[in-house]
């Protein structure tokens, strides 16, 4: 019996290596002899937040309840530390260096598909505000690979600054050579669009109102040829039918190369085409006309066009929902030093390997449940084993 105990601590600690290994980039904000080696503080916090920990008490609380489990993977003889320390530490570690981190790691689990739809938004943590600080409320900027539904960085926006301003400073952080970036309407500017080009990735832009003149030029082409359902113009098209809870959609894509005459095209790196996204929605009899349109560097299919649009749209539902009503993110009044962000990060790396894991059929709360409860499930969301 302890022969076999023994050797499964082995296997244990053989595959949490990867992890520590991955994490001895994270430089260690302590000084002198930490009694707590980072590593576990890490490794803990990671596993907690899979397992349903929301806030620095409960981390503190999943490392006493599951520290026989954890101690085949760590050396835990200097214990479990208080939610206070775990609280402490993650204020301290520098956000940008713990992402990359996470996301090699993640990325060594599973690779990034080729030819990734990467959907870039924004998202308010609506209560890390603080008055008594003078801290406004953080808003961030994230990456969603949407195939892999993996969260590939983030960065936060200056409060004293804009999305805008954030953009680029996340395309300079990731990896998106091959990859199609989308973008909503704050981001339809010059200079995101000749970064994307310069990363050897392309770009799909919604373009609206804050581009006035290249809005307008959109609007007055296809308003002409949706007379004559582009008779004189050629097109790549591509619809969907739905219909459910009493709803029905019909959503048109159409996508063509650029006119010639498009007022503003010269401005906009690699311009290669304009498209539009036109959703008829009938609910109770009543019919709701959504129009969108965009600006892409490449040429594509318009099955590939549409796949672009909903998988941003899809962002909402695969990344934003979850972080409030799984995670409750909104909810969270962590704020101190770097644990807002950090703590951010630990959501969206759980919320990665969550969906990652395909085995469990069943949604994001009840896998959570379910690492809670089994630790072998636990193993195979971390580890995929």
């Amino acid at each position: 019996m302890t022969e076999r105990l023994s050797l499964e601590r082995e296997y244990a600690m053989s595959v949490s290596a990867s992890f520590i290994d991955h994490f001895s980039d994270v430089t260690e904000p302590r000084r002198g002899e930490p009694v707590y080696p980072l590593q576990n503080i890490l490794f803990i916090s990671v596993c907690a937040v899979i397992c349903g920990a929301d806030d620095f008490v409960a981390i503190a609380k999943f490392g006493r309840t599951k520290k026989d489990w954890l101690a085949k993977h760590l050396d835990l003889s200097a214990g479990i530390p208080s939610h206070d320390r775990f609280n402490a530490i993650l204020a301290q570690i520098r956000p940008a260096e713990f992402e990359k981190c996470l996301l090699n790691w993640i990325t060594s689990l599973q690779e990034i598909s080729g030819g990734q739809i990467v959907a870039i938004d924004g998202k308010t943590l609506r209560r890390s505000y603080d008055k008594a600080s003078c801290k406004s409320a953080i808003h961030m900027v994230s990456a969603w690979a949407t195939a892999n539904h993996i969260s590939l960085g983030q960065v936060v926006v200056d409060a004293k600054s804009n999305e805008i301003t954030a953009i680029p400073k996340l395309l300079e952080l990731i990896e998106i050579t091959g990859a199609l970036v989308t973008i909503d309407a704050m981001g339809c500017q010059t200079e995101i669009a000749a970064k994307i080009v310069d990363a050897k990735a392309d770009y799909c832009l919604a373009a609206k109102g804050n581009q006035p003149t290249l809005h307008e030029g959109l609007v007055a082409f296809f308003d002409d040829h949706l007379e004559d359902d582009f008779a004189r113009y050629p097109v790549r098209r591509f619809e969907t039918e739905e219909s459910k809870h009493g709803r029905e959609d019909l959503r048109t894509y159409l996508i063509c190369r650029i006119p010639e005459d498009l007022p503003d095209a010269e401005r906009w790196k690699s311009l290669k085409a304009i498209g539009i996204a036109i959703n008829n929605t009938v609910r109770d009899g009543k019919m709701c006309i959504a129009i969108r349109y965009y600006i892409l560097s490449r040429y594509v299919s318009g099955r590939r066009f549409a796949e672009a649009v909903r998988s941003h749209w899809g962002i909402e539902n695969n990344l934003h929902w979850q972080l409030d009503v799984t995670f409750s993110e909104d909810q969270s009044r962590i704020r101190k030093g770097h644990a807002d962000t950090n703590f951010s990060i630990l959501r969206r790396t759980a919320l990665s390997l969550l969906k990652k894991e395909a085995t469990a059929k069943v949604g994001i709360k009840n896998k959570r449940l379910n690492a809670a409860w089994d630790d072998t499930y636990l193993a195979k969301v971390l580890f995929g084993k």
